[in-house]
């Protein structure tokens, strides 16, 4: 019998296949678990370590705030970006983001499985899968990568590991917070309380829904939906929101299809270093800063950065006082400004805007200025250019922006010009310096350092110096009280006067005319009417009295720090000084005495809120309370019964320009003012001093050179020129009841010796003249 073959085993088909599968799947998954591991590691790309994910860099600018709790600005180099808390964020705006951009959101752990399953099965057609932790995770750590697609998984792999340790890491709020906050919405608006701030001129906390909706809209792409650029594809895309905030029943179908069809309504409020509020303090505040910042290092030894870390400044600037100073300003300086072209015409005046200059004299002035310019400076120091080749280039013609006053606001005009012709263009232009000062705390409230920092960066509150004029005399009665204990209502000679050579070290005698050129001298005066009308010849007599010496010795006691030398004529304002410097002394006056140096900043924090710096209020007793309310008794005539004493005019002339600009505006003040004007030669320089007992205010105006002025000195002087600012100003602070500006009389030492009550010794002497006149028999019925 044949033997049959051994059959084969038989192989299990199946069973290698499931082995096969679980190697597969196995190797997947580790490989899977290997990658995350590596990406995990960093192994695929730098990956944030754990101090960096509890502390991310980002950069932070510092912010001012004024003493009513409002931004007045911030700085900044590259992010305008000012963290807001979870709570500071209204509920329709996080409801918009979440809608939009991660429905799921208090669902998943950083990565939404279900949204990721839809993209990879749609490629992405149907929607992207990122989540807020992701999109935050990019926005903090990674940028987006143009690579091949490698790179371009290696960063989703490292977002995904990021995301799910930020979700470790923060709450669901922190990290809604973290993206508002760290997301660039263009134009300067960095985070969502710039975005807010800069598109809709308001805190975060008021955003409306419709608003709201415009800035989640704008997470999709910011470049390509600009607000500025392209409203109507930022309309529709802020409406693509409403519906999403419809479909997951965050609002009503009748409130999505009402806001649908509203506009945008922008509110563009840019901030930048040269716009915005106080601008000019901002700057002087930057130089502050920087001072404060080489004398007070981190704990760690470096220093603070003032535009990255994300400091907290607080001023004692009042928003509310700082827009009426600047309103202010507005409302007169184009009205002045146009009267100055009017009589500044090449018709009228061939050199305009200079005044009693010869051609060379003026080829001159404009060379000095070519060398202080900017131009040259960045020419010659920055670009290293030689001097002909900057000198030729103020000779061709560039375009050019040029400010421009038109319907009394400010605004530019676009032009080619000669830079040498548009630096005499504004000369023709007229300056400002305004501050505002509370005399007991030295708390300065408002600073106006000119008409429009863009154009004119010169500050002419501290940084500008001017003759002062009769706005210094003040300071000589002030001595004369003091040292003579002299009444305002004493009287003085009404005679021409001089004070003989060589005394006080004049080689020359020096025998001052009066301002107005009046020789019809004769009978008396009292101090009072004599400061009240600005007679230089009894402010001469006070000073042969006194002396220079003391005179200065007094100004230096009142924080005037700029020089004064001790000559006679400093009786009449020949010194050069601020307006920061003139503010700080009068409130002595109106401080019973006590000198008491202006205050900015009281405090600094940084970004935690950790207290860095508290100032210190330095005062110095300076005068007796009796001399000091003396001095200010006598002021109070300049605006009764002198150059002042427009202010308490209800009325105004009908004269054309003479109604606008001399008297400007019924002030109508009837409460307790002390103030000087002040005007220099040849109308070059106009000031304005008032007070009232808790407000001292300075005020100048004149152009850039004293060569640029007016002819007449009736628009020339302090009350043309500056006194209208203080009007005006005062006006909107008495209305804001909230600022209890005072409206009380100074108040009168206890111990009052000098009397100040002129009319009381005219009442005396009439009765006394009377009686001497009496005939006898007027008598009998008394003996």
């Amino acid at each position: 019998m044949a033997k049959t073959k051994k059959e084969a085993p038989v192989v299990n088909t199946f069973s290698k296949y499931v082995r096969w599968f679980w190697i597969l799947f196995l190797g997947g998954l580790f490989s899977v678990i290997l990658i995350f591991l590596m990406a995990g590691w960093g192994w695929l790309g730098e990956m944030p370590d754990h101090t960096q994910l509890e502390n991310p860099e980002t950069n932070l600018a510092t912010e001012i705030i004024s003493a009513d709790g409002v931004t007045l600005g911030k700085f900044y180099f590259n992010d305008n970006r000012t963290p807001v808390d979870y709570s500071k964020l209204p509920k329709h705006l996080v409801n918009a983001l979440i809608a939009t951009e991660d429905a799921r959101f208090h669902d998943h752990a950083g990565i939404d499985a279900r949204g990721t399953l839809r993209a990879i099965a749609f490629m992405g057609k149907n929607g992207g899968a990122s989540t807020i932790s992701q999109q935050l995770a990019k926005q903090l750590f990674h940028k987006r990568e143009k690579a091949n697609i490698i790179k371009k998984l290696s960063q989703k792999l490292r977002e995904w590991i990021i995301a799910t340790r930020l979700e470790r890491q923060y709450t669901k709020e922190e990290i809604i917070a973290q993206y508002f906050n760290i997301y660039d919405f263009l134009n300067n608006a960095d985070g969502i309380r710039s975005a807010a701030r800069i598109y809709f001129g308001k805190e975060p906390s008021d955003l409306d829904i419709k608003e709201s909706a415009m800035l989640v809209g704008m997470f999709k792409n910011s470049s390509l939906y600009n607000p500025r650029r392209r409203p109507e594809l930022v309309k529709k895309r802020r409406n693509v929101v409403l519906a999403q905030m419809e479909k997951y029943e965050y609002i009503t179908t009748q409130l999505k299809d009402s806001l649908q069809k509203t506009e945008l309504d922008l509110r563009y409020t840019p901030e930048s270093h040269r716009e915005g509020m106080a601008t000019y303090f901002r700057e002087y505040l930057r130089s502050f800063m920087k001072d404060w910042i080489k004398k007070n290092p981190k704990p760690d030894g470096t220093k603070y950065n003032i535009n990255s870390d994300g400091l907290k400044v607080y001023t004692t600037i009042d928003s509310r006082m700082q827009k009426y100073a600047e309103d202010a300003v507005q409302q007169h300086m184009p009205r002045l400004q146009a009267e100055f072209f009017v009589q500044n015409t090449p018709k009228r005046n061939p050199t305009a805007p200079f005044l009693d200059l010869t051609k060379g004299a003026i080829d001159t002035l404009m060379q000095r200025s070519i060398k202080q310019s900017e131009r040259w400076r960045h020419m010659k120091y920055d670009l290293k250019i030689d001097d002909e080749t900057i000198k030729k280039s103020f000779y061709k013609p560039i375009e050019m922006s040029v400010f421009a006053w038109k319907d009394g606001k400010p605004s530019e005009i676009d032009t080619i010009m000669k830079p040498i012709d548009s630096m005499r263009y504004y000369k023709s232009f007229l300056r400002t310096g305004m501050m505002s000062m509370n005399p007991q705390t030295g708390h300065v409230k408002a600073w106006v350092g000119g008409v429009n920092y863009r154009h004119f960066q010169y500050d002419m509150v501290k940084q500008g110096k001017r003759q002062v004029g009769s706005t210094f005399k003040p300071l000589v009665y002030s001595a004369a009280i003091d040292q003579l204990h002299l009444s305002p209502c004493d009287e003085l000679p009404d005679t021409p006067f001089c004070i003989e050579a060589n005394k006080f070290g004049n080689p020359k005698a020096w025998c001052p005319s009066n301002s107005n050129g009046d020789t019809d001298y004769g009978g008396s005066r009292t101090l009072k009417n004599a400061l009240a009308n600005s007679v230089n010849t009894i402010t001469a007599r006070l000073m042969d009295k006194v002396g220079p010496e003391p005179v200065v010795e007094l100004a230096r006691k009142l924080g005037i720090e700029s020089d004064i030398p001790p000559v006679p004529s400093i009786a009449l304002g020949t010194p050069d000084l601020s307006v920061y410097e003139m503010v700080g002394a009068y409130s002595t006056f109106a401080n019973k005495g006590v000198y008491t140096k202006p205050v900015m900043v009281t405090t600094i924090e940084d970004k935690n809120g950790t207290i860095l710096y508290q100032f210190s209020p330095e005062t110095r007793d300076v005068l007796s309370e009796e001399t000091a309310y003396v001095t200010v008794k006598l002021m109070e005539g300049v605006t009764t019964e002198g150059s002042g004493a427009r202010l308490r005019r209800t009325w105004m002339p009908s004269s054309g320009i003479y109604k606008e600009i001399i008297t400007g505006y019924p002030y109508g003040f009837t409460n307790a003012i002390a103030g000087k004007t002040g005007t220099t030669q040849n109308q070059s320089d106009g000031w304005f001093m008032g007070m009232v007992p808790n407000l001292v205010t300075g005020v100048w105006v004149g152009a850039e050179d004293r060569a640029a002025h007016f002819k007449s000195i009736t628009y020339g002087q302090g009350a043309s020129m500056a006194l209208p600012i203080w009007g005006v100003y005062m006006k909107s602070c008495y209305q804001d009841k909230h600022l209890n500006i005072s409206k009380a009389d100074f108040q009168q030492p206890v111990d009052l010796s000098i009397n100040v009550d002129c009319t009381k010794v005219n009442k005396e002497e009439e009765d006394k003249e009377d009686k001497q006149n009496e005939s006898p028999d007027d008598l009998e019925g008394f003996i």
